[in-house]
């Protein structure tokens, strides 16, 4: 199988060609990258798409509960990102527990992202004593913002490559662990149906239907299409190099999503019990 994706290998982009650079600006003593830059952009996106979901009537929190969440959200994503990378992904770097501080080396989990931001939401919500679900649901619509952006600077980076094919997209990536083999660009797979697809999907039931009022709905439809859109573009995207494909037959990008996709079908099924109510004006004024 493997000679025929050689023998297109001439026929395929190669990404040196593509003219991409992974520092967007190089100021000598500092460099900016785009996979910073797709951070800030994502954050800063879904902040001002938020502020738009939470205009709309009942919204579960105000302005200034928004402007503090930017500040859990952002500490949620690195630190859990982090974390769940290390734990997950490369436990070698425990050795030299120093290394875990060295973000700018790459290295970011989505799940422990998640994870952390699904923290910062709690606390938010204990602190200022609103329903963390209901903020949980907004704060998802807007999750597809970081998820475009984060894998466009993964191609950028010209990492987290697919596996070997012929398709007549297919890219030639300059790493030694990727070969000479043309691969599939599963970075812009995972932009299009993490980022695009779910980001509509999500407006769809905001703004069409009455999915907001009904807690956890939102939130379980992003975490369903994420998984789905994750577990398929698995079959795609080359194994990590120092896990593969673990001993029951699925990558451990597969085996993550499963509990995401659980709670995801838990929540949409039950959020018609949690509905609620019709909201006096006087309440929709004072959020």
């Amino acid at each position: 199988m493997i000679l025929p994706v050689l023998a297109d290998a001439g026929s395929a982009f190669h990404f040196t060609d593509l003219g991409l650079n992974p520092i967007a600006l190089d100021l000598g003593l500092l460099q900016i990258r785009w996979y910073s830059l797709a951070y800030i952009a994502g954050i800063l996106i879904g902040y001002a798409y938020l502020l738009k979901l939470l205009a709309q009537p009942n919204a579960p929190m105000a302005r200034r509960h928004a402007d503090d969440f930017v500040f859990y959200a952002t500490m949620g994503i690195l630190v859990g990102g982090r974390l769940a990378y290390v734990f997950f992904y490369q436990p070698d770097i425990l050795r030299n527990p120093i290394d875990i501080l060295k973000l700018w080396e790459g290295g970011m989990s989505f799940h422990g992202g998640a994870l952390g931001v699904t923290a910062g939401i709690i606390l938010l919500a204990r602190k200022e004593k609103l329903n963390w679900l209901r903020v949980h649901d907004y704060v998802a619509c807007c999750a597809p913002f970081g998820l475009f952006f984060g894998r466009i600077a993964n191609f950028i980076n010209g990492e987290l490559w697919g596996r070997p094919t012929n398709v007549p997209w297919a890219v030639v990536f300059p790493s030694h662990d990727a070969g000479d083999l043309p691969r599939h660009p599963s970075q812009l797979y995972e932009a299009g149906l993490e980022g695009l697809v779910l980001g509509l999907l999500l407006a769809f039931f905001f703004w069409k239907t009455n999915a907001r009022n009904q807690p956890g709905k939102l939130v379980g439809i992003f975490l369903v299409g994420y998984g789905m859109s994750r577990f398929f573009v698995e079959f795609f995207r080359e194994p990590d190099v120092q896990l593969g494909t673990l001993s029951w037959g699925l990558t451990m990008g597969q085996t993550l999503t499963l509990p995401m996709l659980a709670g995801g079908l838990y929540l949409v099924l039950t959020a018609p019990k949690r509905a609620l109510g019709p909201m006096p004006a006087e309440a929709d004024k004072a959020v």
